[in-house]
């Protein structure tokens, strides 16, 4: 069959397009490597077959790449590193968690709780975590600063039940296993949350896809670290556990390249090659293992594949004609998987008995011996050998694709079944085989007095296999995982770092996002803070006019800058060097959120505080990479989103899929953020302030948040800072900007970031030609508003009978007379969020659907939230109260040709999208 055809999943076909003209001159060179082998190992066959390509290449003989290898294991048993524990001990003790670990789920599913859990996958990855636990992840406590760990989700009962063998978890807190709220004190969270966790998780992993890419930009945050001079990071490495399963999400393999141009060595994915999804096996016809090495290799890492238990290396010693390799390469996984959910005589029958010479190598095999030939990801001295070797790889990262069995150890009724995922319960015959399986001291009748709650198995403190694994983990430097949240010191700016925001623009025009852009200049500019920031943009920096930054803080790049720029005698010429400051992940917002976490954390998963800066076109945030914040929330990062060019009607020519018109709810989806949409540089500088004070600041007790500001590129005169600024106000989310300067009909404009200049004409309008006499509202935040009013509703709702707390809009707005007109340039439901916290009679102008390509001035027309939108309603609501002429609405309409999208005025053509 021709490489490339139905076989291309498994082998490279190296041979297979090309005939063989001379078998006998072939047989002897493949006699040749053979003996080599046998007489110098595999190590001086490897020199010499890469020596042997080398030349080949020189001489343009036609080599294609290997992409795949064998389907056995990659590390020859002649170079596999001694394993140096105690194998008795570390088995002991691993069935001990393998227990406990399926116990915990097993009892938080019975009846009077039934929250469920998962018990196949930690079962079938129990020694991929343990030799990683036993020999190679660094706590704490450790010397070179620990290593950092990215947990499979739904592993975590396993982390659990090693916790409480350690004697940081209870009896009574396993027993809380997912019970949050009612069992308070003694609760664990479902999967690995930090947020409800703050002291035991670092890194949530369980929405699939985000564990690879935040572990990569985690690896890369490291060396960023160290480059920088802000921490020695080079004893770090950086783990991430992930399933065959997982590595079908698009975030799982799209940032593989980050990790391979930069070298990151210190980089290490362990994929857990059960294969199986979640409903079924995740390649049934094909290779997942064979696949992830193609891929991982073309991506430029290093590949170690573990596949067979040490009880193969006889079975493959004996294999001198290739027969056996040739059924490991031909089986697809869904026989594989089958054959697990088997017997040892069903795979004599249907694996080894293929062939005449594959059924002669275990003809003096039992069915028994058969069945306990292991997979590698279950054979302690394989994973050692593997994760040695990649610890001391240097170059690239590393990838361990481990074969195991889902639910291994369980009974025939869990392991490889397609429905072990979904499986949370054992019958009282699974638990006395699972028992049988592991040794564990456990009777018929304690299992059967009550067989929803089996009883936990700690063997005492004073156990040898106990006092073995506190001494590993006290040598390696602590527990594992654990978070702590003490860091260095951080000076917060100094006040002069805020002057750019106070005091405006003069008699130039400036976009609230230069009005940012200036502030963060400064900001990193101050001597004491300056070096904490991490702008990180992702390939629009001169969108943003932060192509400023490029001279002076440079460009991170590990290798430097090894080519002459072409703009290099520019003064804004690009600039990188292994200690740029600015983080340029491309054209990958995904990449980018993963940044903006590492660096977000870093003063819990490192002691040194960043304070990232993240800077992108407005619509390509929450809505494109909302998981990823949601994992950043919950992971407890700090620091700022900046969503730039912000706005439904400011990006002119851009269009539909540019023009952001949501954000503000998408974002209000999140319980970390707080959201702000500024109208002036003023208000930016003190929404900073206030920002880095709460995260930082020596008062503050809520400092676990994130900052999203919108702003805008549409250019205008950014006013000094009042004398009298209602600073609180701003902070808050609403502050009376400009009060009417007549008296007549009374209305009240609310207004956030590009529409208050609208309102504030509109304001002139109503006077001039209506005699109508507005107040203008700056609204600095309608979500943090509705935030403020809902929680004064639940105080009142919990506490009857006592003195309700006045929202702080309602406050703002108490006196002030007439109907209310709010105005963005966001969709109605932005401003409607405060509608219920506001006496007056509302209503809303937004932009409502999608956006288009037009001028800012036609946009706003055809929404209807321009300058003369507002007027007409405004108009409408005086009309029906009687305070101005009935006709005066249709008059408005008329006089403003409001129905004509090329009569309207509001906005400029300044400022480029």
């Amino acid at each position: 069959m021709a490489a490339g055809e139905d076989t291309s999943h498994i082998l490279s076909g190296l041979t297979n397009q090309l005939p063989d003209r001379d078998p006998e001159e072939t047989a002897e060179w493949v006699e040749s490597l053979d003996a080599l082998i046998r007489e110098q190992g595999t190590e001086r066959a490897q020199y010499i077959m890469r020596s042997l390509l080398q030349r080949a290449g020189a001489q343009s003989v036609g080599v294609p790449m290997v992409t795949t290898t064998d389907y056995v294991n990659t590390i020859p048993v002649d170079q596999e590193a001694a394993f140096p524990g105690n194998e008795e001990f570390e088995r002991r003790y691993r069935a001990y968690m393998r227990w406990n670990a399926a116990v915990m789920v097993h009892r938080a599913q019975r009846p009077d709780i039934g929250v469920g859990g998962h018990i196949s996958t930690y079962a079938g990855a129990a020694t991929l975590y343990e030799v990683g636990f036993n020999h190679f992840f660094r706590g704490k406590d450790h010397p070179g600063g620990g290593d950092q760990v990215f947990f499979q989700g739904h592993a975590s009962p396993g982390m659990y039940a090693r916790a409480f063998m350690e004697g940081r978890l209870s009896e009574e807190d396993l027993d809380g296993f997912r019970q949050e709220k009612s069992r308070e004190g003694h609760a664990l969270s479902s999967y690995p949350h930090p947020r409800l966790m703050p002291q035991f998780w670092e890194f949530p992993t369980v929405s699939m896809g985000i564990g690879p890419m935040n572990a990569i930009y985690q690896a890369q945050n490291n060396r960023y670290l160290h480059n920088r001079g802000l921490k020695d990071t080079s004893d770090q490495q950086v783990w991430a556990f992930l399933g065959d399963g997982e590595m079908d999400e698009p975030e799982s393999r799209g940032l593989l390249q980050l990790a391979a141009n930069e070298n990151l060595d210190n980089l290490n994915f362990v994929i857990n090659c059960n294969l199986q999804r979640l409903d079924g096996p995740v390649r049934g016809n094909g290779k997942i293992m064979q696949e992830l090495e193609a891929f991982f290799r073309g991506a430029g890492w290093n590949v170690i594949k573990v596949v067979w238990g040490r009880e193969w290396d006889d079975l493959l010693t004996r294999d001198t004609d290739g027969s056996l390799v040739k059924i490991m390469n031909e089986t697809v996984d869904g026989d594989y998987q089958t054959y697990k959910a088997e017997s040892g005589g069903f795979v004599r029958e249907h694996f080894f008995g293929k062939t005449p010479q594959t059924k002669d190598l275990v003809a003096d095999l039992t069915d028994d011996q058969i069945w306990n030939l292991k997979r590698g990801g279950h054979d302690y001295r394989k994973v050692y050998a593997a994760y040695k070797a990649a610890t001391e790889f240097k170059g690239k990262p590393t990838v361990i694709l481990a074969h195991t069995v889902k639910g291994y150890g369980l009974g025939p009724h869990f392991e490889g079944r397609n429905a072990t995922h979904q499986m949370k319960k054992l019958t009282l015959d699974d638990l006395k085989k699972f028992r049988d399986h592991l040794r564990i001291p456990v009777t018929d009748e304690q299992l059967e007095k009550d067989s929803y709650r089996p009883p936990y198995y700690h063997p005492g403190n004073d156990a040898p296999e106990i006092k073995y694994m506190m001494e590993r983990r006290a040598a390696l430097g602590g527990s594992v995982p654990e978070r702590r949240d003490t860091h260095a010191e951080i000076v917060l700016p100094e006040a002069k770092s805020y002057e750019v925001a106070k005091r405006g623009s003069g008699k130039q025009q400036a976009a609230t996002t230069m009005a940012f852009v200036r502030l963060l200049k400064d900001l990193m500019r101050d001597k004491n803070f300056g070096k904490h920031i991490a702008p990180i943009i992702p390939d629009e920096a001169r969108t943003f006019g932060m192509d400023a930054f490029f001279p002076t803080a440079k460009i991170y790049n590990p290798k430097g800058q090894n080519y002459l720029s072409v703009d290099r005698d520019l003064v804004l010429a690009y600039k990188e060097s292994p200690a740029g400051q600015l983080i340029h992940p491309g054209i990958n917002e995904a990449g980018a959120v993963a940044a903006f976490t590492a660096a977000g954390t870093s003063y819990a998963t490192h002691g040194v505080p960043l304070v990232p800066v993240y800077v992108f076109y407005s619509m390509f945030g929450f809505q494109r990479t909302g998981d990823a914040f949601w994992a950043a929330g919950d992971q407890m990062t700090r620091g700022f989103i900046i969503g730039a060019t912000a706005g439904r009607t400011t990006l002119t020519g851009e269009g539909l899929q540019h023009a952001d018109g949501h954000s503000p709810l998408l974002a209000s989806t999140n319980p970390a953020v707080l959201t702000y949409d500024p109208a002036y540089g003023y208000e930016i500088g003190h929404i900073v302030r206030s920002g880095l004070e709460r995260m930082y600041g020596a008062d503050s007790t809520d400092k676990n948040v994130m900052y999203y500001l919108t702003v805008y590129n549409e250019p205008i005169i950014q006013p000094a800072e009042p004398e009298s600024l209602d600073v609180e106000g701003v902070i808050k989310g609403i502050y009376l900007l400009a009060p009417a300067k007549i008296d007549g009909p009374r209305t009240q404009i609310l207004a956030s970031g590009v529409s208050v200049p609208w309102a504030i004409e509109a304001q002139r309008v109503l006077a001039d030609d209506w005699n109508v006499s507005a107040d203008v509202w700056s609204v600095t935040s309608w979500n943090e508003l509705r935030r403020d009013g809902l929680a004064a509703e639940e105080e009142a709702f919990l506490n009857p009978g006592q003195p309700a707390r006045v929202p702080f809009v309602t406050q703002q707005l108490e006196g002030a007379t007439g109907p209310i007109v709010a105005v963005s340039d966001y969709m109605k439901a932005v401003p409607d969020q405060i509608r219920q916290f506001v006496p007056n009679e509302y209503a809303t102008l937004g932009a409502d659907g999608f956006g288009f390509s037009d001028t800012r001035a036609a946009a706003r027309r055809f929404f209807k939230n321009d300058t003369h939108s507002i007027v007409v309603r405004a108009l409408e609501m005086l009309a029906r109260r009687g305070e101005v002429d009935v006709d005066a609405p249709v008059k408005a309409i008329e006089k403003y040709k409001l129905l004509n999208v090329n009569a309207g005025t509001t906005g400029n053509a300044g400022g480029e999208a």
